[in-house]
């Protein structure tokens, strides 16, 4: 289907058009200057209502009535419409998130629209990657790892650390350099003390 052009705005067609991105799961094919036209649409009709406020002779009360009637519809289709059509491209985004090398039809979208879908699917990619790394590498966000030197004050049977290295066993009086975390466990359950240096 070819690009739409030269559509005049009317309450039909901005009907039409929400009526269409209802029933249809793809994102419907908007002319480029679609927001442009809707708001020259909405300006005329706000322009024809004053006027009408100004100068009642000249247009008929229900004409008036009529027209502020279709301005509060308007309205209302095109929040729906910009709706359904914000949850597709958040979908389209998430998709495009999970899937990086999934191809990604962004025809259809608006100058705005396609700013807003390329923004928020570098924000989720960054998000999950942000994700994955802290589940899967949590090494790789801890600082190198410190020591400090202790003295057992009781003795300490073997035992493995978090990388499966082994420790140990220690005698009362023995000193060692160990990772601070472990030395922190040690210290708190009362089995060495810290030897601060001088």
């Amino acid at each position: 289907m070819g690009e739409q052009k030269n559509v005049i705005i009317t309450y039909e067609t901005l009907y039409e058009l929400l009526r269409l991105e209802k029933i249809r799961p793809e994102l419907q094919k908007l002319d480029r200057n679609f927001l442009e036209d809707c708001a020259g649409y909405v300006s005329e009709k706000k322009e024809f209502v004053e006027r009408s406020a100004k100068s009642p002779s000249l247009f008929s009360a229900a004409e008036e009535k009529s027209t502020e009637l279709q301005l509060v519809n308007v309205k209302k289709i095109m929040r729906e419409l910009y709706e359904r059509r914000e949850k597709k491209i958040i979908q389209m985004a998430v998709d495009k998130s999970r899937s990086p090398s999934a191809v990604i039809d962004t025809s259809a979208m608006l100058q705005e629209e396609l700013e807003f879908f390329e923004s928020l699917s570098k924000m989720l990619s960054a998000f999950r990657e942000s994700l994955m790394d802290a589940s899967f590498n949590p090494q790789e966000k801890k600082a190198p790892s410190e020591t400090t030197m202790v003295r057992f004050v009781h003795p300490v049977p073997k035992f493995v650390g978090k990388e499966l290295e082994v420790y140990g066993p220690f005698q009362e009086d023995d000193m060692a350099n160990l990772p601070t975390e472990i030395a922190i466990l040690l210290l708190n359950k009362g089995h060495a003390e810290e030897i601060k240096g001088t």
